[in-house]
């Protein structure tokens, strides 16, 4: 693994960095970039703007690992808020949810955090959208593709994420790949260990474009979020390859990463939906978007120092 990507997963986990950074003077306009802001008011009117130029959204209420049952409960609540404000203001069409089973109670009680995601997925049901089941920490792999299984036993369009570089993507992408599934591929930006997840950069995209070929040779609807230009363009060759026709098939980007691509790929008739976190915990998301591509920090640091 990169060292400074290391650093910075360590860091995540800090709370004597976390609240560092949170008091730093530019702190803000940095975190504005990549969150959309604190409440569902602020969900919604990024919603409202995407849509403007045809673009998606699936939202997430940042929070995770939660250690107890009211936090868990105050996430649910805030779902299901937001959902009745998407409905009310005609966007439910234009955005789902993304849902982290950690946020829900999944550490304390698996049974608990099932529960509380048959809840957002029936309020989600109600207000005509769906919701996708972020992938966390690997330990989780297996109880979140349980949780998977029995929401849609009764909501088969709830969407499922992968992650390229663990090992055992490419016969999870296999099982995944079957009739109207929505499966969501991606790079992964949690540390693992050697024994369970690629380490080479360049092995994780060899490993992402096999699950991609996976996903696109079977019946699903694959789901593609990366912002790696090569990988892009690889895929847009092997969507044609396979015969996929645009609806078939769509991008996912993080909000206030490559806008511009997004618009383009958006103008040129594709499906685009675009990752828009909102909340007060947005230091360990911030955390991982910067793991993602290390590069990313020397613009975090840069804004820190002209804003201090």
């Amino acid at each position: 693994m990169n060292p400074l990507r290391s650093l910075i997963l360590a860091a995540a986990g800090s709370d004597t960095i976390r609240r560092a950074v949170a008091t730093a003077p530019g702190t803000r306009g940095v975190v504005e970039r990549f969150v959309a802001g604190e409440t569902s008011a602020d969900a919604v009117a990024a919603v409202r703007r995407l849509a403007e130029d045809g673009r998606y959204a699936t939202l997430d209420y940042l929070g995770e690992h939660t250690a107890d049952r009211a936090q868990a409960e105050r996430t649910v609540q805030a779902y299901l808020a937001l959902l009745d404000q998407l409905h009310a203001e005609g966007l439910s069409a234009r955005a789902e949810v993304s849902v982290k089973l950690s946020a829900v109670g999944q550490a304390l009680d698996e049974k608990l955090a099932a529960d509380n995601a048959v809840r957002v997925c029936a309020a989600a049901e109600q207000c005509g959208t769906t919701v996708t089941l972020d992938m966390e920490d690997h330990t989780t792999t297996d109880s979140t593709l349980r949780i998977l299984g029995e929401l849609r036993r009764t909501w088969p369009s709830t969407g499922a994420v992968l992650q390229s570089y663990l090992r055992r993507t490419e016969a999870d992408a296999a099982a995944l790949a079957g009739p109207g599934s929505r499966v969501r591929l991606c790079k992964g930006a949690y540390a693992a260990p050697h024994e369970v997840a690629f380490a080479d950069v360049h092995q994780v995209d060899l490993a992402y474009l096999r699950a991609a070929n996976i996903l696109l040779a079977g019946d699903g609807y694959p789901m593609f979020a990366t912002h790696d230009p090569r990988l892009l363009e690889i895929l847009g060759e092997r969507v044609r390859w396979y015969g996929r026709e645009p609806g078939g098939y769509e991008y996912q980007m993080l909000y206030g990463v490559r806008p511009d691509e997004q618009r383009r790929l958006a103008a040129d008739g594709e499906t685009v939906r675009v990752y828009v976190p909102y909340g007060e915990q947005w230091y360990g998301y911030l955390m991982r978007r910067l793991a993602e591509r290390p590069a990313n920090t020397a613009f975090f640091l840069r804004a820190l120092a002209s804003r201090s």
